[in-house]
Formats: C-alpha cells, sequence, structure tokens
C-alpha cells in the first residue's frame, strides 16, 4: 500500500469515528439540560402572580431541553413543607417571607441584601437554596383610589397620615393589629385618624372601592389592579415596610443533579421587576387571561 493510499484510509477511518462520537455522545444544548433526565418539579402558590412565574421558569426550562412537570395551586401554608419533603424541586417564594414566616427573624427596618441573606442562611440549614433575588418586591403597602389621591393630594404615606380625617379605611381586620400594618406604621408616620374605617374580605377590596364605598385598602405592591389608570400604591417615603423580593427557592439535591438550572432562572428573575411583576399579574386579573397564556407571551418576548 502505497502512502497515499495508507493516508486516505487513515483519514477515512477517522471521519467514521467522527461520525459515530457524534451519535453517541450528543452535543449539549445551551444550557446543559443533558445533565439529568429525571423530571424537575416546578411548584406555585396559589396566587395569580406565584402561578405566572411557575410557568416562565417551566416554559424557559423546557425550551432548553429540561424535562419539567408543574403543580400549581400549592396552598401557602403548606407549600413549604412540601419543598422540603421532596414534593417539588422549586417554587417562586418571597425573602421576607422565609425570613419571617419560615424562619421567624425580625425584617422590619432592615435592607433588601439583609433580609435576602436571613433568608439564604436560613434555608440552608435545610438543604434548600435561594438563587439571585429579583429586583421586583411583593411587598406590603396600601393602595388608592386615583380620584380620590388626586381630590386630597395624596401621593405618599406621609400625605395619607396627614389626610386621614377625609379618607376612608377598607380594613381587612388583621392589617390592624400586625407589626407590618396599621400599629407599624404609626410608629413611624404618626397617628392615622381615618374618617371611618370598615372590615372587608380581601377578594372584594378593589370591588369597594369602585363602589366609592372606601378609599384605601391595604394591598401587596404588585397587584394587577395597580397597573390600572384607577388605583395606584403610596409610596413608602419612610421605607417602612421590608422588601419582599421574588426569589427561586430550590432543593440542593436539585442543583446538584441539573445546576444548569440556577443559570436559567437567574437570567429570568433578572428582569422581574416590580413593575413587570404587576403588568404581567394585570393581564392574568384584570384583562382576564390565563396565566398560561401569559408566561407563553413573556418567554417570546423575553427570553
Amino acid at each position: 500500500m502505497n502512502n497515499k493510499r495508507k493516508w486516505s484510509l487513515v483519514a477515512i477511518i477517522f471521519v467514521f469515528i467522527a461520525v459515530i462520537a457524534g451519535l453517541v455522545w450528543p452535543k449539549g444544548n445551551k444550557s446543559d439540560s443533558v445533565e439529568s433526565k429525571e423530571a424537575i418539579t416546578i411548584g406555585s402558590k396559589n396566587f395569580t402572580e406565584s402561578k405566572i412565574v411557575m410557568q416562565i421558569w417551566a416554559d424557559a426550562l423546557k425550551k432548553e431541553g429540561y424535562n419539567v412537570q408543574t403543580k400549581p395551586n400549592i396552598s401557602s401554608s403548606v407549600v413549604y413543607k412540601a419543598i422540603k419533603s421532596g414534593q417539588v424541586d422549586l417554587y417562586p417564594e418571597y425573602t421576607g417571607t422565609i425570613a419571617l414566616a419560615y424562619l421567624k427573624a425580625h425584617i422590619v427596618g432592615k435592607t433588601q441584601k439583609q433580609i435576602a441573606k436571613i433568608a439564604k442562611d436560613g434555608v440552608a440549614k435545610e438543604n434548600l437554596t435561594t438563587l439571585n433575588f429579583a429586583p421586583g418586591s411583593d411587598a406590603q403597602g396600601i393602595a388608592i383610589k386615583a380620584s380620590v389621591a388626586k381630590k386630597y393630594g395624596i401621593k405618599t404615606i406621609s400625605d395619607l397620615q396627614k389626610k386621614a380625617k377625609d379618607i376612608r379605611f377598607a380594613s381587612q381586620g388583621e392589617f390592624d393589629k400586625r407589626e407590618d400594618g396599621i400599629p407599624g406604621l404609626e410608629k413611624v408616620y404618626g397617628k392615622f385618624n381615618f374618617k371611618s374605617e370598615k372590615i372587608y374580605d380581601p377578594s372584594l377590596k378593589y370591588k369597594v372601592l369602585e363602589r366609592g364605598d372606601s378609599d384605601i385598602t391595604p394591598a401587596s405592591t404588585t397587584e394587577g389592579q395597580l397597573a390600572t389608570k384607577d388605583f395606584f400604591a403610596l409610596k413608602d417615603d419612610k421605607n417602612f415596610w421590608p422588601a419582599y423580593n421574588l426569589v427561586p427557592l430550590v432543593r440542593d439535591q436539585a442543583l446538584k443533579t441539573s445546576p444548569g438550572i440556577k443559570k436559567v432562572l437567574n437570567k429570568i428573575d433578572a428582569k422581574l421587576t416590580t413593575k413587570e411583576l404587576t403588568l404581567l399579574n394585570k393581564k392574568v386579573d384584570v384583562d382576564g387571561k390565563s396565566y398560561q397564556a401569559v408566561a407563553e407571551e413573556w418567554i417570546k418576548n423575553n427570553y
């Protein structure tokens, strides 16, 4: 066999080996999703924002090639137990909820980074991890009817305290007694002498304001109604309320098996500002779209 034929044969063998190798060892995709064939189970709490974020994460991970299952509508009272027991691998949580509700820490007056560290250090003992927290904070707040705010010149909690005698408060009962409710507010802003106070079911609060029966109500700062022209959240100008930043809570085992999910979730959460979360909630709670459709649209436009 001459040298020319010999090297041609060697080249053919190398090409054959390369083709076989490509079949046996497939190329990794964008997020190393081949690292595990086990299904990743993502849960959510039983309210709109949690379900939207769950679905956004699920859609993104599926797009990256992961095998994903979802478990929406888990009661807030049991979801933390569900992740500790391995029923779910991750779900959307809030730094303030972890620190206050699960770890019983005192968080009033602390910065968002301090609260996030309390949460991260605390869940580590349960073999759980918090990833990067989103800029969006679903914190406590007070919603006001826009026409009332314009009439009395109220934009901040300080403005509300000064004009309280003209304002009717649609309470939810427990808000009048909580540390992060009226008692705490009065320590920082002074006494609120409202024109009237009545207790209503939280699910009816915006209807009560729409009917003109009351003027303000306790609210979460990312509620969809706050993205409409009819209502907005008063500015907490003395920074009384602690941050409740959205954060992925993940089982350590899931990160060990599928480490690439960390990059995907952190990339998404960096875009979830308070304004963005509010607009997403509006599409479901005000505009009537399904959370699945809203998540699909977000992924199409943002990921």
